[in-house]
C-alpha cells in the first residue's frame, strides 16, 4: 500500500512536470529552429557540399554558443517582464533605439529576400509555379498573423518544424558513412587537408556560425517569451527549453550537412549556391530525396519570412514604446500589423518583379549583422548583468564571462562570414 502510494506520488510529480514544460513550450524552439531559414539551410549545404563531414564538428560549438546566447535573452524577458529592445530603449537612450532598429531592420529586409528568393527557386524545382507560389507564401503568412493569435502563431510554427523530418529521409537515401559522420562531431577527420581546404573551412564554417546566431534572433526569442507571458517561477522549465532548441534546430542541420556530404562532396560536386542542392543530389540519393529537400527549403523559407518580419515588428514596437502582441486587436496594434504587412509587401514587390543579385543583397545583410551583433551582445549583456533589474537571476561569474567569451567568438564569425562573401571559396 505504501510502496502505491509513493509510486501514485512520484508519477503525479512527473506529470505535473511535463504539463509544467508544456505550457511554456515553444519560444525558444521556434526561434531556433527559425535559425535554420532558407538562408540558413543553403548555408549548411553549402558546408556539407564543400567541406564533406568534418564540418559537423563545429555544430557541437555552435549548439552551445546558441543555448547561452538565446538563454539570456529568454532569462531577461520572463524577469523583467520587457523584451530586449524596449530595455535597450528605456536603458540607453532613443538614440541608441533608433540606430538599432535601422540596422536590423535593414539587414532583416535581406534575410526575407533571401528567404523569398529560395521559396521562388525551389518552387520552380518542384515542378510548381514560381509567382504564384511566392504570392501564396506571403497572403497566408499575413492572414495567419493579422488574424490569428500567439496560440495560432505558435502552434502553425511548430508544426512547420516537423518538416524538417524531410532531411532525415533525405541523409538516410544519400547511403552517407554513419560511424566518420557521427566520429566528426567529436573531432574532424576523415578528408585530405590542404592549405586551400583550411582556408575554406576556416571562412565556411565560421559562415555557418555566424549564420546561426543573428541579431534578429536575440530580439525575436525575449519579445516572443514576452509576448508568451510565461510566469517567474517557470523560467528554469523555459531555460531548459532553450537548450532543447538549440539541440533541436542543430540536429536537423547535422541531416542538411550529411546528405550533402554523402553526395557532393564525395563527388566532387562544390554547390556555389544552396538553394540547388535539391537538383544536386538527386542523381546520388534519388528522386524523393531531392524532392524532400526542395520541400524542406521551401517549408525554411516560409517559416523564415514569418519569423523575420516578426522579429522587426516587435522590435519596433518596444523600441518605440508601442503596443504590439499576437493577441493585441489589428485596431489596438495598428502600426505592429502593418509594418508586419509592409514588409511582406515590400518584399514580395522585390522578389517578383527584379532580378535582384541574391549575392549583393547577402553582402549588405551580412555586412549590416556583423556591425549590428556586437552591439546586441554588448546590451544584452550588460542587461543580465545587471542586478538591480535582475535581482538573483542576473549572470552569475560563469555566465558572465562565459557571455564574454561567447560574444567575442560570435563576433569574429560574423566578420568571417562577411569576409567570405568578398572572397570566392
Amino acid at each position: 500500500m505504501t510502496n502505491a502510494i509513493i509510486k501514485r506520488g512520484f508519477f503525479q510529480r512527473y506529470w505535473k512536470n511535463i504539463l509544467i514544460f508544456l505550457s511554456v513550450f515553444g519560444p525558444a524552439t521556434i526561434t531556433a529552429m527559425s535559425d535554420n531559414d532558407a538562408g540558413g539551410v543553403a548555408t549548411y549545404s553549402i558546408a556539407g557540399a564543400r567541406l564533406g563531414y568534418p564540418i559537423l564538428f563545429l555544430l557541437v560549438i555552435i549548439t552551445i554558443l546558441l543555448g547561452v546566447t538565446q538563454e539570456m535573452g529568454m532569462r531577461l524577458a520572463i524577469i523583467s517582464r520587457k523584451g530586449l529592445a524596449d530595455l535597450i530603449r528605456e536603458k540607453f537612450g532613443v538614440r541608441t533605439a533608433m540606430f538599432m532598429f535601422g540596422a536590423l531592420l535593414i539587414a532583416n529586409l535581406g534575410t526575407l529576400i533571401t528567404d523569398l528568393s529560395a521559396v521562388k527557386i525551389t518552387s520552380t524545382m518542384l515542378n510548381l509555379p514560381a509567382i504564384p507560389s511566392v504570392l501564396v507564401i506571403l497572403v497566408i503568412s499575413f492572414i495567419f498573423i493579422v488574424r490569428g493569435n500567439y496560440k495560432i502563431t505558435q502552434a502553425i510554427m511548430l508544426l512547420a518544424s516537423l518538416f524538417y523530418v524531410a532531411y532525415i529521409v533525405s541523409a538516410i537515401k544519400a547511403r552517407p558513412d554513419w560511424g566518420l559522420a557521427v566520429s566528426n562531431l567529436f573531432y574532424p577527420h576523415g578528408v585530405a587537408v590542404t592549405p586551400a581546404y583550411m582556408r575554406d573551412y576556416l571562412l565556411i564554417g565560421m559562415g555557418v556560425l555566424g549564420t546561426t546566431i543573428t541579431p534578429w534572433g536575440q530580439f525575436f526569442i525575449s519579445s516572443f517569451a514576452y509576448d508568451k507571458k510565461i510566469e517567474k517561477g517557470k523560467i528554469n522549465y523555459s531555460q531548459l527549453e532553450t537548450y532543447w532548441g538549440a539541440f533541436l534546430t542543430d540536429f536537423f542541420s547535422f541531416f542538411m550537412i550529411v546528405a550533402t556530404a554523402a553526395t557532393l562532396f564525395i563527388n566532387h560536386i562544390p554547390l556555389v549556391a544552396g538553394e540547388q542542392a535539391a537538383l544536386a543530389i538527386k542523381p546520388f540519393a534519388g528522386e524523393l530525396a531531392g524532392t524532400l529537400f526542395a520541400i524542406g527549403i521551401l517549408n525554411a523559407g516560409f517559416m523564415g519570412v514569418i519569423i523575420v518580419s516578426l522579429s522587426t515588428a516587435y522590435a519596433f514596437a518596444e523600441f518605440f514604446g508601442l503596443s504590439g502582441s499576437l493577441n493585441d486587436s489589428y485596431k489596438k496594434s495598428k502600426t505592429f500589423y502593418f509594418l508586419f504587412g509592409l514588409q511582406l509587401f515590400v518584399v514580395g514587390v522585390i522578389v517578383v518583379f527584379t532580378n535582384l543579385s541574391l549575392f549583393k543583397v547577402a553582402i549588405v545583410t551580412q555586412t549590416i549583422n556583423a556591425i549590428a551583433l556586437p552591439l546586441v551582445f554588448y546590451y544584452l549583456i550588460k542587461l543580465t548583468n545587471n542586478r538591480e533589474l535582475m535581482g538573483n537571476f542576473a549572470n552569475n561569474k560563469f555566465q558572465k564571462y562565459f557571455a564574454i567569451v561567447c560574444t567575442i567568438i560570435i563576433v569574429i564569425a560574423s566578420a568571417f562570414t562577411l569576409i567570405s562573401y568578398f572572397i570566392k571559396t
